[in-house]
């Protein structure tokens, strides 16, 4: 972040005196002349206002602008404990926010926090200790992105935490859904470590059948369920004997296993589905060996729900596209393909046109469903259309003490959104462990790209990450997408415009033609003295980050 203004003025000057008719003199007194007075104000950035999981992205893209990438990282921790993670999988909604974009390209916030996660891991950083033991416990159901980031919270607030979970390792579906060559299992192994290394007991291989029991034993003081959703969506196909269908959730967790090379799934696979799960199995079994994998999806590709960089990606690697068709009956070696078109609502409609597609295999990714079975029998909890209902605030189910987040109740699914779901349910429990009720601080409101100088900041356009080219991917589960170097993230931080937020430039400071403006200590920002101010509102037109506005003057 830039400014033309000096830093200090070359000298201060006596202020102007107001001579009266009567030929007294009113020294410093302006309030007359005024109709607006300057304010300093602080304003949610588009960024933070947009983060599924909360982060404070301004605070930590500022602590990193100087390089100062371990106070950086620290502030990114106190939202999100898989940084690193989250610079790789997470689909940055803080991106098509950013009011840079409306300037020249959005700042490149995942490739930052990319950065920062991989540094702290390559330099050992490790998070700051708990606060001391409250004699509280608690449990967490379910080891995927929500429960680590609610026993994160909790571990850092002082409460015991036990996190049970089925599978063999934690990761949920970031290690059984995610594949490799997006999210490198080091990378996640390293930053689960780092909870488990705060004192969080992990319990795996441990499934729970039934949570009241777990409610009624009086080993918790509260549990916090976050088993996702990990089964796959049932369709009816009608399909012949020696058809052979799979499920992409089963797949990519056959994969993690080890036993991908086991499945036979032939030369041609066709998966059928349009989300993120169908191009990760499309890309999976590709990397498999099959010779063409084809995704079958009723709609178009702009009303694909997957997000567009995974199909630009997964086109680079020659999976192929079926538009506009869907799967009418499977048999061994063929399918039978229906074509649609879309309604006036872009709703697909059958148009009776049949054609023959050679399978091997069919591969259904038709969404995923949570097994809720473990909730059977709680008094006053509701589930509705296969989710559970929560509190929108406090995520507490209706039955006190039981709370819940991530893909099991209303949201969109997401490791982001899982997250931030338990970091909130966190702050609750703590809340419900202190006899009181969590309450969400109000927010500012949000900084509006009419209000910054845009000119100060000259073009710079977002720093590109380097990825392994398509065909050669394409036979490899190495990571695709590679990080930015200290340099480049570096240069990315510094093009974060600090909307609606000072960051003590000191243009008020040089432009003042009044010498209103009081510059403070460092972090302390400025003042006016309003003795001086004659409300031109010079310094509103030349703050580059529209911190300051003009208000009515007092009466």
């Amino acid at each position: 972040m830039t400014a033309t203004a000096p830093t200090e003025p070359s000298h201060r000057t006596r202020p102007f005196a107001i001579t009266l008719a009567t030929g007294s003199s009113l020294e410093n007194k302006t309030g007359a002349w005024r109709v607006e007075r300057p304010v300093y104000r602080d304003f949610l950035p588009p960024c933070n206002e947009a983060c599924p999981a909360g982060e404070n992205i301004q605070k930590w893209l500022y602590d990193a602008e100087d390089g100062s990438y371990e106070r950086a990282w620290r502030t990114l921790m106190v939202d999100n404990p898989l940084p690193a993670v989250m610079g790789r999988v997470c689909y940055h909604p803080c991106q098509d926010a950013c009011n840079r974009a409306q300037v020249d390209e959005a700042v490149g916030i995942n490739a930052v926090e990319r950065f920062l996660g991989d540094e702290a891991l390559k330099q050992g950083w490790v998070p700051d200790p708990p606060a001391p033991d409250t004699g509280k416990r608690v449990l967490v159901v379910g080891a995927g992105p929500a429960g680590l980031s609610a026993a994160y919270q909790l571990r850092r607030a002082g409460h015991a935490v036990t996190v049970r979970d089925a599978a063999p390792k934690p990761g949920g579906m970031m290690r059984y859904g995610i594949p490799a060559y997006r999210l490198p299992r080091e990378v996640l192994d390293a930053e689960i470590a780092r909870i488990a290394d705060m004192g969080v007991t992990f319990v795996m291989g441990s499934k729970v059948e039934r949570v009241l029991p777990e409610l009624d034993s009086g080993e918790f003081d509260a549990v916090f369920l976050a088993i996702g959703a990990q089964l796959g969506r049932r369709a009816y196909i009608p399909a012949g004997e020696a058809a052979r269908i799979l499920d992409a959730v089963a797949l990519l967790r056959d994969v993690e296993d080890g036993e991908g090379d086991q499945l036979m799934l032939g030369r041609r696979v066709v998966v059928y589905g349009g989300g993120n799960t169908a191009l990760d199995a499309a890309r999976t079994v590709k990397r498999l060996g099959a010779e063409e994998a084809i995704i079958v999806y009723r709609r178009t590709r702009e009303r694909m729900p997957a997000h567009d960089s995974e199909v630009t990606e997964a086109l680079e690697e020659g999976i192929q596209m079926r538009w506009l068709s869907t799967v009418q009956h499977a048999e061994a070696g063929r399918l039978r393909i229906e074509k649609m078109e879309l309604d006036e609502t872009g709703f697909p409609q059958p148009t009776g046109q049949m054609e023959d597609l050679e399978a091997d295999s069919l591969v259904l990714a038709l969404g995923q469903e949570s097994d809720l079975d473990l909730v059977t029998g709680v008094p006053g909890l509701v589930i509705d259309d296969g989710v559970v209902q929560v509190d929108p605030t406090t995520l507490m189910t209706g039955y006190p003490g039981l709370f819940a987040g991530g893909d099991m109740v209303p949201s969109q699914r997401t490791v982001t959104v899982g997250i931030g779901h338990g970091k909130k349910a966190a702050r609750a429990i703590d809340a419900y462990l202190r006899g009181g009720v969590y309450e969400p601080a109000p927010k500012h409101p949000l900084a509006q790209i009419s209000a910054i100088n845009s000119w100060y900041y000259a073009d710079a356009p977002q720093q590109v990450r380097e990825r392994l080219e398509g065909a050669r991917r394409a036979q490899t589960f190495d990571e695709v997408v590679q990080g930015l170097s200290a340099d480049n993230a570096l240069f990315e931080a510094r093009r974060c415009m600090s909307c609606g937020n000072c960051f003590e430039c000191d243009n008020c400071f040089g432009v003042c033609p009044d010498n209103a403006v009081i510059k403070l200590a460092p972090g302390q920002r400025y003042t006016f003295n309003y003795d001086y101010c004659k409300g031109c509102g010079i310094c509103v037109e030349e703050c580059p980050c529209g911190a300051i506005e003009m208000v009515p003057e007092l009466t």
